[in-house]
């Protein structure tokens, strides 16, 4: 081989060795730049709406280099409040209020007091579907109602709210898809189901189907988690007349942030995903997002619970609160609240025994977030 053969040799070994190493490098750069910023949301089952809320979140947030949500489907209230807790990877999730309530109160997972709350997000409507024969929630004693899987956040819920209506009925534990087909059949009376409306496992079914919502009266001395709502017939146009909207309760859903002060890189990727959201946060409430994001106030409070502190650190710098502090004014505001919201709703007005038992419950989560 001439000089010029050995040279030429050289060089194209030459460029084969940068390229190789740049190869590597890349490739070694890669792992870091696809984690960062990257911050996993759980949300509940499909059959709910948390994918989708989940989804709109993901696009407001994700930039394409230093931030990215990325939703995770879980397997309920339950199971996401123990992934926070010791599941390796899972930041947030999006959790019921009673559920979370059920498991500090039940102790069933250690050192539960460690997470803290981002915000409250939207209600999750109680919905309770039943046969054509049966008329009213009384008629379900004694029959079998599906309350979803063990553990799961319906399951929870509708076994709380059956105790407080004083209902016994025989309890069955399917997945909601298959106590749907199940009642089709015949085969169970009811099924109860929580999820934000419209809950897209009711989306195709209409009257025709046999099958219709029953209303669930709300206990004003019952939990104060829970509130009064309707169903409507803008909810869910095939199995609701406009003219028969359906009495329910509601119980609050929130996004609740693991424990990783020990973890700086990911403490502070949540820190960033709470700064895009609540400065973005107006943008969620237009067309093409979910309309639930238009019941969200990210400045409310949850009583007994702590606020993550970048989230608290956020509305302390951009929202002031006030409000009248004299104990008539303040109930006076109650009042209109109460009755501006009812008639939002569709509702009817509320008596003055009715709102002075919801005013008693008011403040007493008042005074619980003074402690």
């Amino acid at each position: 081989m001439g000089k010029t053969g050995s040279l030429s040799y050289i060089a194209i070994l030459t460029v084969a060795v940068i390229d190789v190493v740049s190869t590597l490098t890349a490739q070694a750069q890669q792992p870091a730049a696809v984690n960062k910023g990257v911050v996993e949301l759980e949300t509940t089952g499909s059959d709910g709406i948390s994918v989708r809320i989940a989804e709109d979140l993901a696009r407001l947030v994700n930039d394409g280099a230093t931030r990215r949500v990325l939703p995770v489907v879980g397997e309920g209230s339950l199971q996401n409040i123990t992934d926070l807790k010791y599941l390796h990877g899972v930041d947030i999730a999006i959790v019921q209020a009673d559920v979370l309530n059920y498991v500090r109160d039940q102790r069933s997972v250690p050192g539960i007091d460690s997470l803290t709350y981002i915000t409250k997000l939207y209600n999750e409507e109680f919905h309770l579907l039943a046969r054509s024969d049966v008329t009213n929630a009384a008629d379900l004693a004694g029959q079998k109602v599906n309350i979803g899987l063990l553990g799961s956040g319906t399951a929870i819920t509708a076994t709380r709210l059956f105790d407080q209506l004083k209902l016994q009925v025989t309890l069955t534990h399917d997945d909601p898809q298959v106590a749907l087909d199940k009642l089709g059949k015949g085969e169970i009376a009811a099924l109860a189901f929580v999820a934000g409306k419209p809950a897209p496992l009711f989306a195709s079914l209409t009257s025709g189907d046999g099958l219709h919502f029953l209303s669930v009266p709300f206990d004003t001395n019952g939990d104060a988690v829970y509130v009064p709502t309707r169903l409507t017939s803008k909810d869910y146009p095939g199995l609701i007349e406009q003219s028969h909207p359906i009495d329910t309760v509601a119980v609050g859903s929130i996004l609740l942030a693991a424990d990783l002060r020990s973890l700086p890189d990911r403490y502070n990727n949540i820190a960033n995903f709470v700064e895009v959201f609540f400065t973005g946060f107006q943008s969620l409430t237009t067309p093409g997002n979910h309309p639930k994001w238009n019941e969200v106030n990210i400045a409310a409070e949850i009583s007994g619970w702590r606020r993550y502190d970048p989230a608290a650190q956020w509305l302390q710098r951009n929202m002031q609160v006030s409000g009248p502090q004299n104990p008539d004014q303040l109930k006076t505001m109650f009042s209109r609240f109460v009755d501006e919201r009812r008639q939002g709703i569709g509702g009817a007005p509320m008596t003055d025994a009715e709102k002075n038992a919801l005013f008693q419950q008011f403040q007493a989560w008042r005074a619980g977030q003074q402690k």
